[in-house]
C-alpha cells in the first residue's frame, strides 16, 4: 500500500477517525529533506502496511491542520493513535532510522 494524501477537510475522518495508527508527514515541494525522506517513507508504507498507514499533508495546500498543530518546520512526522497525537520526530532521517522510530511507537 502507497502512501496516502489527506487534505484538511479528510484530516479527521483519514487520521483521528482511523482504525489503525496513522504516520502523518508535513511535507511541501519546495522541501529538499521532505524529498529526500519520500521514497523511504513510500517503502516503509509498503513494509509496514498492516501495522499502519503512512499518509503525507501538503502544509501549502492544506494550512488548516498544520497551523492548528503549530507546524514550524518540515517535515514533520507525527503518529495518531486512537485520535491523539503519540509521537513526532521533526527533520529527516534514513530510513532505517525511521523504521525503527516507527516501530518503537506503534
Amino acid at each position: 500500500m502507497s502512501t496516502i494524501a489527506v487534505t484538511d477537510a479528510g484530516f479527521k475522518a483519514d487520521v483521528l477517525e482511523s482504525d489503525k495508527p496513522v504516520l502523518v508527514d508535513f511535507w511541501a515541494e519546495w522541501c529538499g529533506p521532505c524529498k529526500m525522506i519520500a521514497p523511504a517513507l513510500e517503502e516503509l508504507s509498503d513494509e509496514m502496511a498492516d501495522s499502519v498507514t503512512i499518509a503525507k499533508m501538503d502544509i501549502m495546500g492544506n494550512p488548516g491542520v498544520p497551523g492548528e498543530m503549530g507546524v514550524q518546520s518540515i517535515p514533520y512526522l507525527v503518529v495518531f493513535k486512537g485520535g491523539e497525537a503519540v509521537a513526532e520526530m521533526r527533520g529527516a532521517a534514513p530510513k532505517g532510522q525511521l523504521k525503527q522510530w516507527l516501530e518503537s511507537v506503534l
